[in-house]
């Protein structure tokens, strides 16, 4: 019979009702559908806040990438007791583009005005180690599936939330949570095995 030559997709579970706090307890159980949740409610406002610090669209979408990566990679260090997760969240895409303010100011020579002042102490690497970082991020997102890099490029780099892509790409919008945060957990891997998961928060 037809209806048993492929597994039925995965069914996506309904977590708009959840408050923030209880989404990061989810995905600090690695539970890809909490972390998607949570982009879709901040990913905008991430965007515009490193876009404020930063003033270059490009670096502005690095800053959002690398911050939902050290949400998934840090959410168990998430204490409710002493921050909002909506603070908690922003605070790292504003040390992230901090970071990214102070490599430009580096690499211009020059300095970038005004610059927010970092919330920790910096940890600016070279630039050979960036060259090198970024080259290796490049090689990891190629080993992805088609699927799940264009995923990752729209929503990371593109700035959509996921239901913006379902529609854009015509697709489901749990097959596109599927393929951003399979994407985003085999890139987390990759990344680790080349030595880069300590450049994260």
């Amino acid at each position: 019979m037809t209806l048993l030559t492929a597994p039925p997709p995965p069914a996506t579970r309904d977590l708009a009702h959840l408050s923030d706090e209880s989404l990061l307890s989810l995905v600090a159980a690695s539970d890809d559908d909490a972390l998607a949740e949570l982009y879709d409610r901040f990913g905008r406002v991430a965007y515009s806040l490193a876009l404020r610090i930063l003033r270059d669209e490009a670096l502005a979408q690095d800053a959002v990438q690398e911050a939902f990566l050290g949400v998934w990679r840090s959410a168990d260090r998430f204490l409710a007791e002493r921050a909002k997760a909506s603070t908690w969240i922003l605070t790292l895409v504003h040390r992230r583009a901090v970071d990214l303010v102070r490599r430009e100011e580096r690499r211009r020579g020059e300095p970038l005005e005004s610059a927010p002042e970092p919330a920790a102490p910096d940890t600016t690497e070279d630039e050979a180690t960036l060259g090198l970082q970024r080259r290796l991020v490049q090689e990891a997102l190629s080993q992805l599936s088609p699927e799940q890099r264009q995923a990752l490029e729209l929503g990371y780099y593109g700035g959509l939330t996921q239901s913006e892509l379902a529609e854009q790409l015509g697709q489901p919008l749990g097959t596109i949570k599927s393929r951003m945060f399979s994407g985003l957990s085999r890139l987390r891997d990759l990344l680790a095995e080349a030595g880069l998961e300590q450049s994260y928060p």
